[in-house]
């Protein structure tokens, strides 16, 4: 990978939810994991973790929890990516809740670049009834399901999707 053109590889990547059945091999979930272990975290406590569920029951009970997205029980790996409250909490305090959310979204972030960077086409998924997800995957009280992330060989859509003007989000100085 040429390092000097990050953006057209970020802007290469887009949401898919549409996937083949072919499951994801044990090394390229690793890959991906691993490249999440080196996510920026609060005080370096990673209060993340993460669910790999990639028997074909869970995802449709993941998938019903998801209000009945279509994507996520086809997918042949979803990631429930999670946040960890008393690991941050345990530092921080009552401020640990908002790290342990930004911990998981960017291990979460980190994860769908590295599936990207795997040939491997991702879905972020945020709908979905926490306590729902929390049951089908046994989750204790102080975790938190933060994204539901679908992975696998998929049908990359024809036109990416616009964006805003870079613009419109950027303020200098003051708002």
């Amino acid at each position: 990978m040429d390092f000097s053109d990050i953006l057209s590889f970020i802007s290469g990547r887009s949401s898919v939810r549409e996937y083949e059945s072919e499951p994801v091999p044990q090394e390229e979930i690793d890959y991906i994991l691993d490249c999440a272990s080196t996510a920026p975290s609060a005080g370096n406590i990673e209060a993340w973790d993460v669910v790999v569920v990639t028997d074909e029951e869970t995802r449709a009970a993941l998938a019903e929890a998801a209000f009945n997205q279509p994507h996520i029980e086809q997918a042949p790996v979803i990631l429930a990516v999670c946040s960890n409250y008393v690991r941050s909490m345990s530092r921080y305090g009552e401020r640990g809740i908002l790290y342990a959310l930004e911990d998981a979204t960017i291990a979460c972030t980190y994860m769908m670049l590295a599936a990207h960077a795997r040939n491997l086409q991702s879905c972020w998924t945020g709908a979905f009834d926490d306590d729902a997800v929390r049951d089908v995957l046994g989750l204790p009280q102080h975790i938190r399901p933060v994204a539901l992330l679908a992975i696998g060989k998929g049908h990359t859509p024809g036109q990416l999707t616009g964006r805003m003007a870079v613009g419109e989000h950027v303020h200098r100085e003051t708002w």
